[in-house]
Parts: C-alpha cells; sequence; structure tokens
C-alpha cells in the first residue's frame, strides 16, 4: 500500500493525524484515547453517548479497549516517516512529552492541549484558534499584535496600533467579521456570475453539439447524394467516350470497306480487258458481233468511284457533334439532379421608397435627393429607402448577387412580405422577418431579429452572393473574392414567402449584375 494511502488509514478521525494510543468502541471505530475521553466528556449529561463517526448510541459511557495491534502499526509507520512528528503542532506548556495542541492563543503566543486548554483564561483578549505553525501570520508584521481590523482604503488586515497611531490612522476600518462577510458578499455574488455564466456555455455547448449533430446527418446526406451523383456522371461519360470512340473506329472501318470493294472492281476490270482483248484478236466477225455487250463497265466503274467518293475523309464535325450532344445531355441531367431554378431578380417599384431611383430595366437603384412622387400605398416603404424583389421564393435552392460598390453604406438581405412598411422596425434584420448583412463605414455585420453580429474582417469585394435553401432554413453571404469567402448562415423555419430586399445609404447605388441561378 502506498505511503499516502496508509497514512489515510492510520489518521483518527477526530484529531486527523496518526492515532495516538489508538482504543475501540463497541461498534468497531478506533480513536486516539484523548480524543474520544473529550468527546465522551463533552456528552456527559446529554441523553446518551454516540460514536463520533457511525452514530452508534450508548446508553451509559461505553468502556475503551486498546487496540495493540494498530498502535504497533501505527508506531512503525511513524518510524518510517521522521518528519511527520516534527511536522505537528505541540502544547507549549507540555515540557515533559509532545502532546499535539488543540488550540494557539493568539494573545498568549502558545499552543495548548486539551487539558490546558481547560484551564485556559476565557477572557475576551484570549483569542483562541486552531493551532498553526506560523502563528505570525495571524499578528501585525510591526506592532506584533493581533490582527483585528481591515482598511478599506489599503486593503490589508491592521492591528489596533496601526489604527490608532500607524500608518493606517485615519483610515476607514472595519472589524475582520464585518469585512470577511461583505467580502463573502461578494464572492457569493461572482459565484452566482460564474455559475449563470458557465450555465450559458453548457447551453451554447448543447446548442451547437445539437446543430453539429444536424451538419452531420444533412452532411452524410448531402455526401450521399453528391457520391451518387458524380457515379451517375463518371457513368454516363463512359459510355458516351465508348459511343464516340466507336463512331470513331467505324469510320474508320469503312476505308477497309472500300479497299475491298476496290479491290473486287480491279479484278472484275482484269477479266474484262482479258476478255475485250481476246475479241481484239479474233478474226471471225460473226463471232465478234454475237459477243454480249460490255456496255455495263462504266456503270460499274461510276458506282465504285461514286463510293469512293462518299466514304471521303473523317467525319470530325459528325463525330464532334455526337460528343457535344452526349456531354449536354449529362449535363442537362446534372444540372437537373442538383434543382437548377433558373431565375431573376427585378426590383418592385410599388414597394420602393420614393427617396429610392429604380432604374428603368429594374436591376439598379439609388438614393435619390429628390423626391420621386410616387403613390402613397400600404406596399411602399416610408420611413427608410428600401426596396423589395417582385418575385418570391418559397421553396428550392437559389443565390442572387449585388453590386455594392458604388456605396458605404447599405444594408442587403431577404425578408417576409409581411415586414413592417413604416417605422424603424421595417428595417432589415431590425424584426423577426427579415435578415440582412449591412455596411457602415468600414463596418461590416449581420443581423435579424436586432441581434447584431460583427464581422471580424471586411469584404474585399464590391459583390456579395446571398444563397437561400428554403427547405433547409438558410440564408448564406458569401464575399465574391478569390476564393469565394463564407460570411455568415442564418437558420430558421421560414414560414412565409422570401423577397429580396435591398437598403441604399446617401449617394449610394446598388446593382444586381444578372439573372439570380439555382444551385
Amino acid at each position: 500500500m502506498a505511503s499516502a494511502d496508509l497514512s489515510e488509514e492510520l489518521e483518527c478521525s477526530v484529531c486527523l493525524t496518526i492515532y495516538t494510543d489508538p482504543v475501540s468502541l463497541r461498534c468497531g471505530h478506533n480513536f486516539c484515547r484523548v480524543c474520544i475521553d473529550r468527546v465522551l466528556d463533552s456528552q456527559e449529561g446529554s441523553a446518551g453517548y454516540s460514536c463520533p463517526e457511525c452514530r452508534e448510541k450508548y446508553k451509559v459511557r461505553p468502556g475503551l479497549h486498546r487496540n495493540i495491534a494498530l498502535r504497533n502499526i501505527a508506531e512503525r509507520f511513524l518510524t518510517t516517516q521522521p518528519d511527520q512528528e516534527e511536522a505537528g503542532v505541540f502544547c507549549s506548556n507540555c515540557v515533559d512529552s509532545s502532546v499535539k495542541a488543540v488550540k494557539y492563543c493568539l494573545h498568549c503566543d502558545v499552543s495548548l492541549c486539551d487539558k490546558h486548554l481547560r484551564v485556559h483564561s476565557k477572557a475576551p483578549e484570549h483569542v483562541l484558534c486552531a493551532p498553526t505553525t506560523s502563528p505570525e501570520t495571524r499578528k501585525c508584521s510591526v506592532h506584533k499584535e493581533i490582527l483585528k481590523y481591515y482598511c478599506t482604503e489599503d486593503a490589508s488586515c491592521v492591528c489596533v496600533t496601526c489604527t490608532l497611531a500607524g500608518e493606517h490612522r485615519g483610515h476607514q476600518v472595519e472589524t475582520l467579521q464585518e469585512a470577511s462577510e461583505k467580502k463573502k458578499k461578494k464572492l457569493r455574488n461572482d459565484l452566482q456570475t460564474l455559475m449563470a455564466e458557465t450555465e450559458e456555455a453548457e447551453k451554447r455547448v448543447q446548442s451547437l453539439e445539437e446543430r453539429r449533430r444536424k451538419a452531420q446527418e444533412k452532411a452524410a446526406s448531402e455526401a450521399e447524394r453528391v457520391t451518387a451523383l458524380f457515379r451517375d456522371l463518371r457513368r454516363r461519360l463512359e459510355e458516351l467516350e465508348k459511343r464516340v470512340l466507336s463512331d470513331i473506329m467505324r469510320q474508320v472501318q469503312c476505308y477497309d470497306d472500300i479497299i475491298r470493294q476496290l479491290e473486287i472492281k480491279k479484278a472484275e476490270l482484269s477479266r474484262k480487258m482479258r476478255h475485250i482483248e481476246e475479241l481484239c484478236h479474233m478474226t471471225d466477225p460473226l463471232t465478234v458481233l454475237q459477243e454480249s455487250d460490255t456496255g455495263d463497265l462504266c456503270d460499274t466503274e461510276n458506282r465504285h468511284d461514286k463510293q469512293l467518293h462518299d466514304g471521303g475523309d473523317l467525319d470530325v464535325a459528325g463525330i464532334s457533334h455526337t460528343l457535344h450532344t452526349g456531354l449536354a445531355d449529362i449535363m442537362s441531367g446534372v444540372t437537373g439532379g442538383i434543382s437548377v431554378q433558373p431565375a431573376d431578380i427585378l426590383l418592385d417599384v410599388t414597394t420602393a421608397c420614393n427617396w429610392l431611383h429604380i432604374s428603368d430595366d429594374r436591376k439598379t437603384t439609388s438614393r435619390s435627393h429628390i423626391e420621386q412622387n410616387r403613390p402613397e400605398t400600404a406596399e411602399r416603404f416610408h420611413a427608410l429607402p428600401q426596396v423589395l424583389s417582385s418575385r418570391s421564393f418559397s421553396s428550392g435552392r437559389h443565390y442572387w448577387e449585388v453590386d455594392v460598390g458604388g456605396s458605404v453604406f447599405w444594408t442587403v438581405g431577404m425578408c417576409y412580405p409581411s415586414i413592417a412598411r413604416r417605422g424603424g422596425q421595417s428595417g432589415i434584420g431590425w424584426n423577426d422577418k427579415s435578415w440582412g448583412l449591412y455596411r457602415s463605414g468600414n463596418q461590416y455585420s449581420v443581423i435579424h431579429d436586432r441581434k447584431v453580429i460583427q464581422l471580424p474582417d471586411g469584404i474585399p469585394s464590391g459583390r456579395v452572393r446571398i444563397y437561400l435553401d428554403y427547405e433547409a432554413g438558410q440564408i448564406s453571404f458569401y464575399a465574391l473574392c478569390d476564393p469565394i469567402r463564407h460570411l455568415h448562415t442564418f437558420t430558421a423555419t421560414f414560414t412565409e414567402p422570401l423577397h429580396a430586399v435591398l437598403l441604399v445609404g446617401l449617394g449610394g447605388c446598388i446593382k444586381i449584375p444578372g439573372g439570380s441561378q439555382g444551385v
């Protein structure tokens, strides 16, 4: 058994030191004889006696039985720990033997055992504390008096002389008890604050773990979908490759067919040439005239020439057509698999604030110094220079881009059509019906439901992309730099269709470069 573990087994539960003359009660628990005697003395005159450890009751004072085996073990252990006895605090009045002290008198500057404590003065100036090997820490280092007060100006414990004639004279002081209670109160308040912060941190951890779990589930599903998509894409490409290569080889094989036909033609021509030569050498005119006509020779020759001409060169144009058509079919299938939803963002003039100018193509809005005098309607923004898109999104994945390089104050994002049109609550992000990214000078932030999150870095590009995944409940913002940088993603459960929404500051201009695209 390790020394530390054995030491714990040999400790008296009353004095918390190694057993001295250990004795046992009937319940089996062991104590130092002096310790258990003091406990039993304190129980005299009560309803009975009890074991300090297990609380077993005794009607009369229990007898004590010496535990010789335990004493021998304790003494042998102490011989292996030479410093153990020296480390203890012993009674200053027991000069003939070393008896453990149970209290220390700050007034008398003595350590007292249980016996001498009984006869010690009970006067108030005799302040008792736990025995300590460093009693000087409880006295003033200058006047060697007991520390009784706390100087609030210097935040230090002081003695009476310090407050009357020392360096703390005239300072605001409190009793140690008062100062201790105040500090405890502050510590309890600090503890409550720390507990609240810990609870909040725990909630955030649980929330993030839940979001991570959902993200992992979605990532697994998305990875499976992408893997299947690329597997199908590879299969289609392999099939197209085989088809195009087969077409190329087929065209090359056409030359073999033409050559074979020409060889046959050559043999036929040779045969006819020999026959004509034979006719030319005949002397009998009747035989020559009765021989069959050879006029089909030209037809045969023309037919082979036409086939040779039709074989021509390799039909590269046809091969390219097959290749491009096949690739187009594959891309059509791929884009269909990832739900491309082509769309075009146009600004809705009926919602535009009268201090906004909208271009004729409804792709650009700028802050105007001249009121536009459009009809005042319930749909129009009145307090803030904002405008909605004419189209809304209620499903699918989409993104759209804006050029904000011409402004130093702007907000872009998405909102429900039920967003307020009057008052400060109509601002993008200053309600629970809109999500926005905004710039004010050199500061960039995202905002929803009046909760602002500052972005650590600026946007190095004048163009921003807003991405919507309606079913997943996500609105994301990206800076279109190289490479594209993700800025922030909001997560929500959408309950209405979503419109693109813009706000333009003084002297600003926002352009929509082109139609949005789905991904």
